[in-house]
């Protein structure tokens, strides 16, 4: 069983920086890729970032390319979100998702077998 945790949420302007952190346990952690969703109010879940854990290779979300960067530690079974610029339509509660199956495509939300409990950003205008 995996468990993920995130962290790092929070209220902030404009303009502001953030960067969420998820910790993953269990028995033998080895995904095929992490990714980041969010989910506003009265919204669907979206994808957001994802990253492969062998290669590192990335996948953005058009809405938040040059602003967002998702990164991992392997020794420490944690990703990250670092978050630039951040503006009031990305507020949502985001979500740490892990991978286990092989599959190419990262912005699946069905592909993803582990979902953490949320946390809450908010960015206010």
């Amino acid at each position: 069983q995996v468990q993920l945790v995130e962290s790092g949420g929070g209220l902030v302007q404009t303009g502001d920086s953030l960067r969420l952190s998820c910790a993953a346990s269990g028995r033998t952690f080895s995904p095929y890729a992490m990714g980041w969703f969010r989910q506003a109010p009265g919204k669907e879940r979206e994808f957001v970032a994802a990253i492969r854990w062998s290669g590192g290779s990335t996948s953005y979300a058009d809405s938040v390319k040059g602003r967002f960067t998702i990164s991992r530690d392997n020794a420490k079974n944690t990703v990250y979100l670092q978050m630039n610029s951040l503006k009031p339509e990305d507020t949502a509660v985001y979500y740490c998702a892990a991978q286990s199956r092989t599959i190419w495509t990262l912005n699946l939300i069905h592909n993803y077998d582990y979902w953490g409990q949320g946390t809450q950003v908010t960015v206010s205008s």
